[in-house]
C-alpha cells in the first residue's frame, strides 16, 4: 500500500473509532436510561480494547486487509438482503439488554456476566487468528484476482472460521450485557450466518480456483463435526 493510500486509510479509521463509540454508547445506554450500567461498561471494554489492538496491528502489518475490512458495499444481491436482515436483527438485539437493565427483567450473576465477556474476547481472539492467516478476509463477499485458498491455521478446522469467532461473540453478548431476555433474539443471528455462508460458498466455488478441492479436505463449514 502506497503512502497516500495509507494516509487515507488512517483518516478513515480515525473517523470510524469515535463513530463506533457513539453508536455503541447510544444503543446500550439510551434504552437503559442511565450510565449506571456496569455490564455495558465491561462489555464495551471487552469489545473496544481488542478492537484498538487489532486495528493497530493491521495498520502496521497488513493495511490491505484493514482496507478490505472496512468495505461495506456487497456485490452479491443475496448478500445485500442478508446484511439488511442481520443489521435489523442486531439493532433490535442490542436494544433489549438496555431495556432489560432499566426494567429489571433479568438477574444475571456477576460471575456469569464476566464469563460471558471472556467468551466475547475469546471469539474476538479467534477472529484475529483468521486475520493473521488470511489477508483476503474481506468484510464483503468477493474473490480478488490474486486470491488463493487458505487451508492452514483455523482454516484446518472449518471453512469459515471467522464466522465461528463472530458467532461465539454474538451468542455470549446478551449474557455479557446482563440480559437473558435478549438471548432468543441473538440466537437468530447464527441462522443468518448460515444463509450468508451458503451464498458465499456458491461464489467461492464459482470463482476461487482450488476451493472445491478444499471443501473435500475440510468438510465442516462452521461448527467442527456438526456442519
Amino acid at each position: 500500500m502506497v503512502a497516500e493510500e495509507l494516509k487515507k486509510l488512517k483518516r478513515r479509521i480515525a473517523l470510524l473509532f469515535p463513530a463506533v463509540l457513539l453508536v455503541l454508547g447510544l444503543i446500550l445506554f439510551v434504552p437503559a436510561g442511565t450510565l449506571d450500567y456496569w455490564e455495558a461498561w465491561v462489555y464495551c471494554a471487552a469489545l473496544l480494547i481488542p478492537f484498538v489492538f487489532v486495528v493497530t496491528y493491521l495498520l502496521l502489518k497488513d493495511p490491505e486487509l484493514l482496507a478490505r475490512r472496512i468495505r461495506l458495499r456487497e456485490k452479491e444481491s443475496a448478500q445485500k438482503r442478508i446484511i439488511g436482515a442481520s443489521s435489523l436483527i442486531l439493532f433490535i438485539s442490542f436494544l433489549i439488554p438496555g431495556l432489560d437493565h432499566r426494567f429489571g427483567w433479568s438477574d444475571v450473576p456477576a460471575g456469569v456476566v464476566l464469563a460471558a465477556n471472556a467468551l466475547v474476547i475469546l471469539g474476538y481472539a479467534f477472529v484475529f487468528l483468521v486475520f493473521k492467516e488470511n489477508s483476503y478476509a474481506s468484510r464483503v463477499v468477493e474473490v480478488e484476482q490474486s486470491q488463493k485458498v487458505i487451508s492452514t491455521g483455523p482454516y484446518t478446522l472449518v471453512r469459515h472460521p471467522m464466522y465461528l469467532g463472530t458467532g461465539i461473540m454474538f451468542l455470549a453478548t446478551p449474557v455479557a450485557l446482563g440480559s437473558y431476555w435478549a438471548l432468543p433474539v441473538f440466537l437468530t443471528l447464527p441462522i443468518v450466518l448460515v444463509y450468508r455462508i451458503m451464498n458465499e460458498e456458491e461464489v467461492l466455488l464459482r470463482e476461487l480456483p482450488g476451493y472445491r478441492e478444499y471443501t473435500q479436505n475440510v468438510r465442516y463449514r462452521l461448527i467442527p463435526f456438526i456442519w
